[in-house]
């Protein structure tokens, strides 16, 4: 039975979190392609210098986001912290490429150790419009 005093998206562990996930009319390469090309990177992350994702590499956006790349598995998944500057600490967001059948692939945005459940809400359409804006991306 569920705790119904227990906010919707509050963890023991993780704090609040967010995920949103779409499938998408693609091969699971092509899928990858377009999370860690340099235009799919700017459709999720924003203005930034970051045009790779390799571990250890650092970034910041024109929003004032910052973090660092933890994790690259190849057509798997991008492991990584995410801060505002108003933010006291950073959160970590998984990008996650899951094959769906030969042609088709679910891209998923899951984000832990976010402040509080509204920023959840936020963090929600946030994902939600950067999977809208991919899936126009690929036409």
């Amino acid at each position: 039975m569920a705790n119904s005093n227990k906010p919707v998206g509050l963890t023991q562990s993780a704090g609040y979190q967010a995920g949103v996930r779409r499938t998408f009319p693609l091969p699971l390469e092509e899928a990858w392609h377009l999370i860690i090309s340099p235009e799919g990177i700017s459709l999720w992350l924003g203005s930034t210098a970051l045009t790779e994702l390799r571990v250890g590499e650092q970034y910041t956006t024109g929003e004032g986001i910052s973090g660092e790349i933890r994790v690259v598995n190849h057509a798997e998944n991008i492991r990584m912290t995410w801060k505002p500057e108003n933010w006291d600490k950073p959160s970590t967001l998984q990008i996650r490429t899951i094959a769906s059948g030969s042609n088709k692939t679910t891209i998923s945005f899951h984000q832990e150790n976010l402040p509080d459940a509204a920023v959840r809400e936020e963090m929600i359409a946030r994902w939600g419009q950067v999977l809208a804006d991919l899936k126009s991306a690929i036409g």
